[in-house]
């Protein structure tokens, strides 16, 4: 092996390094019987996250035009308990929040399809912990949708 092959692999990560050693690893949802692009894809990184912003910014939104005055007291009280409470409610009974509907996001329950309440709450308060969230597998899911049964598809 060449030195320049070795800081590659280095480099790129033992996934890339495998790859070039002629693993197939499949792609995204492949495990899961999901399709690899369209609706019903797994969601991607930048989706969720930009989700995640929108539903965060309108919590805020709410605390402090309708409970407090107060920016401070709106963004470390009442905006994390406004954001659980609209996760557990609308992915409890819809599938998505408002923001991940405007990224065109679903979270589904792979047994059933439908996301019940307690799933709901299991995976909101697993990703408000954080570290299960920034834990993924090779679909991209996080552990918190390991956990709770879930996945992050496309609309």
């Amino acid at each position: 092996m060449d030195n320049r092959q070795a800081l590659g692999s280095w480099l790129s990560g033992p996934r890339a390094a495998a790859e070039e050693a002629g693993v197939d690893f499949g792609y995204r949802g492949e495990q899961l019987g999901l399709p690899e692009e369209g609706p019903g894809s797994i969601a991607r990184p930048g989706r969720r996250l930009g989700a995640l912003a929108v539903d965060w910014g309108l919590s805020l939104l709410i605390a402090y035009g309708l409970i407090t005055q107060s920016y401070n007291e709106a963004a470390q009280i009442w905006a994390p308990l406004i954001m659980f409470a609209l996760m557990v409610l609308t992915v409890g009974t819809l599938g998505f929040t408002p923001g991940k509907r405007l990224f065109g996001l679903r979270v589904v329950a792979l047994d059933t399809g439908r996301v019940s309440p307690w799933r709901a709450v299991l995976r909101t308060v697993l990703l408000f912990l954080a570290i299960p969230a920034l834990i993924w597998d090779r679909d991209g899911r996080g552990l918190h949708d390991r956990l709770a049964g879930t996945v992050e598809v496309r609309l």
